[in-house]
Parts: structure tokens; C-alpha cells; sequence
């Protein structure tokens, strides 16, 4: 397979007053945390959400490897339910000395365009910011970031620009091209 050029933009807010909340949906979505780590719940909001937009590096992970990082301190998931069903979700993880990233962040392809991932990026990017007050012995966060890539949606970058994150890196590198891994074969069109 050929090889592409990916562009990665590093994007990150540096107050909890950059945040600049999106509307809620004009619809029953609803947003909980996933307080029990599950491994198999984790890899199916993963594999879902990112199968059309070249999420791999987990799909590797063993079952332990999964329930290690799901109970780092800190690790938390949060998701969007639309009328009871996940719609997508956003995983939140500490790093030293305040910094909080947006691990992972995206929807079902199904529920893309119905206005809830800015609502959820809304949501999930506050509660980077008062990671704190939910766990004990974390430093109170000081910088909320995240990453985007060229093989995200074509939407990703502008929402967090709308959500207040500014651009601080841009880099690009060669991928070898590889056939989206989908949550199985064949569920996404070519």
C-alpha cells in the first residue's frame, strides 16, 4: 500500500474560561459516565466510533492492557446516549502537573450531523476541567488538550476551534495507507 501524508494538529485551552459551550441538541440525548471500567464497553465505543477514520492503535490491546488503562486514576468515559442508545463518547485522561488531554473523542457514524458532538465536546472538555474535584490527589487542571488528524471528519477541527481550543502544533508525517478497520469488515461503504 502506498504511503499518505497525515497532518496531526495539536490544539488546547489554557483556562476553564476558554470553553465556549456549544447548544445542547433539540433532542433526548443524555451524557453519563461509564463510572465501571469495562474493557469490552471501552473497545466498542473505539472501534465504533474511530472504524471509519483509521483508529488502530488500540485495536491491538489486550483485554488486561484495556482494564490497566481504564483504572489509571483519573480515566474517565463519558457518553452520549440518544434516546438510550451510545451515540459516541469522549475519554478524558490526567498527565503530570495539571494537564488533562481529550484522548479520544468522536460519534457513531449514525449520529454524526444531528448536533450532539459539539454538545458532547462541550460537556467532556468541562469535565477535563473539574477532573479534580471527582479524584483526589489529581492536580487541579491547568491545560486541557487534544489532537486531530487529516483522516478525522471534516467537521472535527472546526468544532474545537468553536469549543474555544487553539491551535499551538502542527506536523506531518507518512502513514502507510491501510483499508478503514471498521468495528467489523464491510460496515462502512468504501
Amino acid at each position: 500500500m502506498p504511503n499518505i501524508p497525515v497532518t496531526t494538529w495539536s490544539l488546547e485551552q489554557t483556562a476553564p474560561t476558554d470553553l465556549l459551550p456549544a447548544e445542547p441538541p433539540q433532542r433526548d440525548v443524555r451524557i453519563h459516565r461509564a463510572e465501571v471500567p469495562s474493557p469490552e464497553f471501552s473497545r466498542y465505543l473505539y472501534a465504533s466510533v474511530g472504524g471509519d477514520i483509521h483508529w488502530t492503535d488500540r485495536l491491538s490491546w489486550t483485554y488486561a492492557r484495556w482494564q490497566e488503562h481504564l483504572e489509571r486514576p483519573g480515566v474517565e468515559t463519558w457518553v452520549a446516549y440518544d434516546h438510550g442508545t451510545p451515540a459516541g463518547y469522549v475519554e478524558l485522561a490526567p498527565q503530570d502537573d495539571g494537564v488533562v488531554e481529550i484522548a479520544y473523542f468522536g460519534l457513531i457514524p449514525a449520529f454524526r450531523g444531528k448536533r450532539i458532538g459539539g454538545h458532547l465536546l462541550s460537556y467532556g472538555a468541562a469535565r477535563a476541567w473539574d477532573l479534580a474535584d471527582r479524584w483526589p490527589g489529581l492536580t487541579d487542571t491547568k491545560r486541557v488538550w487534544l489532537h486531530t488528524c487529516s483522516k478525522d471528519g471534516e467537521h472535527a477541527m472546526g468544532n474545537y476551534q468553536r469549543r474555544g481550543f487553539q491551535l499551538f502544533d502542527t506536523k506531518v508525517e507518512e502513514e502507510t495507507e491501510a483499508p478503514t478497520p471498521g468495528p467489523w469488515p464491510g460496515a462502512y461503504p468504501a
